[in-house]
């Protein structure tokens, strides 16, 4: 299997060599030439089997260029007990009758992004080795939060590889942003950057682009990749789970063999939901997609009108991980849902470039709403669900969880739609631990994130995530702070360029 450009400005490619590349350099995204189809029977067959096998299948199917045998290894490490201590890796919980959560933040540092990022290092160094790289790579990544310390902590002191981390410093949570400053590794970095996520978004697909500054970074014996979910090695593992949750419910017989289901996901970056998009793809008998948006909702409109429209206020919120306009991984979606139609994607993307706006044509509208609806979540409305589900199930969810739920919610109650489903719970409560103790409890006077953590955990009695125990006696390790303008220049710096 080959790896095309979306925008058909780059040959047809390998695995190893798409996920060292991480995006297209001229602009666009690599994709798969064609998606795997699975028949009903043989996604049966893997109903008893470990996550760690479903993994192995799953990736042997994209991962052509690589042996079997090491897949199977790479896949040993990256989801051993010490990652991942949850036998299950990404357990069900039953909340009712309909609904189900797919836990995701079992990993390392409480996020979904782990599931992905414990994986992506081993892919990376084993394409390194494949494609016979003699330059040392530099992941560079934007975060709006989760994805900044997951990768961080996945590449840490990795042999070869480098990793830079801009994040939004007003745009993240305390403990998110806690979390990226102790890391520690003698090849990590990370950047606090004055203005939001989008920014920082631009401005590291600039630099991929930017062939001038590639040419230096060649030249000192380097070469960019990413761990943002525009490099397929981050994405193509987060399918997995999608397979591991309809098969752990055919296992406990709450569906039957073939049964509709939906997925329901809280989204930003739009990355997680298009991997369910893919499972659907290759056979999972979903119903519906239902894309959860907070207030950012540019998401919500598009699956509504067509029309992508950035032109809008961006607004902070108590879930930031999704605090995003410029949605990365819809051009992935729009590509497949056009029957690969780069003329398309150029020009509704070189529209958004120029008039930060573009709308798609009838046709594609309504592939797009016979799979997708889209909702959003107010924050009253998000405080009332994290409240509602703690009190009725008591059951302690995060904010970017009850944007989902309280999205799912509002679904259910205008379609009717009772069809059992599957929301995608994208991160440990303690993360953001402020939000949820005011959500479940009025009289909070307490300003500390780390006091705030230790209420909570007294009011609840979950039990604090290890990745969240000791964060507040962690000493920080990066205290860099820069305007979007030197961004270059830091990289320049940190490279000793």
């Amino acid at each position: 299997m080959n790896y095309i450009s979306t925008r058909d400005n780059h040959s047809p490619i390998s695995a190893a060599e798409t996920i060292k590349l991480g995006m297209v350099p001229e602009g666009g995204l690599f994709v798969p030439s064609h998606i795997p189809t699975l028949k009903e029977e043989d996604i049966f067959a893997k109903k008893n089997n470990s996550y760690q096998d479903l993994a192995v299948w799953i990736l042997n199917l994209f991962l052509k260029d690589f042996k079997s045998k090491t897949i199977k290894k790479i896949v040993n490490q990256a989801y051993c007990k010490n990652n991942f201590p949850s036998k299950q890796v990404t357990p069900l919980v039953r909340l009712n009758k309909y609904t189900y959560l797919l836990i995701l933040w079992k990993g390392p540092t409480a996020a979904f992004k782990d599931l992905a990022l414990q994986l992506l290092p081993y892919l990376l160094k084993q394409a390194v080795l494949k494609t016979a790289l003699n330059k040392e790579i530099v992941i560079l990544v934007a975060t709006s939060g989760d994805t900044g310390k997951a990768a961080l902590e996945g590449f840490k002191d990795v042999e070869g590889i480098r990793i830079i981390v801009f994040f939004p410093d007003q745009g993240v949570s305390k403990i998110q942003k806690d979390q990226m400053l102790t890391t520690g590794g003698k090849n990590t970095s990370a950047v606090a950057i004055q203005g939001n996520f989008d920014d920082c978004q631009s401005a590291v697909k600039e630099l991929f682009a930017d062939q001038d500054f590639n040419k230096l970074l060649k030249k000192n014996g380097y070469q960019f990749s990413s761990a943002n979910s525009i490099n397929w090695g981050r994405l193509l593992p987060q399918i997995v789970y999608y397979f591991a949750a309809y098969l752990k419910l055919l296992r406990d017989n709450n569906i039957k063999k073939g049964e509709n289901f939906n997925i329901a996901v809280p989204t930003g970056n739009f990355g997680n939901i298009l991997a369910a998009f893919y499972s659907y793809k290759m056979g999972l008998p979903v119903n519906k997609l239902i894309c959860a948006s907070n207030e950012n909702n540019v998401l919500t409109d598009f699956i509504k009108t067509g029309r992508y429209d950035i032109k809008r206020d961006f607004k902070k919120t108590i879930s930031p991980s999704m605090d995003i306009l410029i949605s990365s991984n819809l051009e992935r979606f729009l590509f497949e849902i056009t029957g690969h139609d780069s003329t398309k994607i150029k020009r509704w993307y070189h529209q958004l470039a120029d008039k930060k706006s573009f709308t798609v044509d009838q046709k594609t509208l309504t592939k797009i709403q016979n799979l997708f609806v889209g909702y959003y979540a107010k924050e009253k409305e998000v405080k009332k669900t994290i409240k509602n589900t703690y009190q009725y199930y008591d059951y302690l969810i995060d904010p970017h969880t009850g944007v989902g739920l309280s999205s799912l919610n509002k679904y259910r109650n205008n379609s009717g739609d009772l069809n059992t489903t599957v929301l995608a719970s994208t991160a440990n409560p303690y993360k953001f631990s402020k939000a949820v103790l005011h959500s479940i409890k009025k009289d909070v006077n307490e300003k500390n994130q780390y006091e705030l953590i230790d209420r909570l955990n007294k009011l609840t009695k979950m039990k604090v995530h290890r990745g969240l125990a000791d964060l507040e006696t962690k000493k920080i390790q990066h205290k860099k702070k820069i305007n979007l303008k030197d961004i270059k220049e830091e990289i320049k710096d940190i490279l000793s360029l």
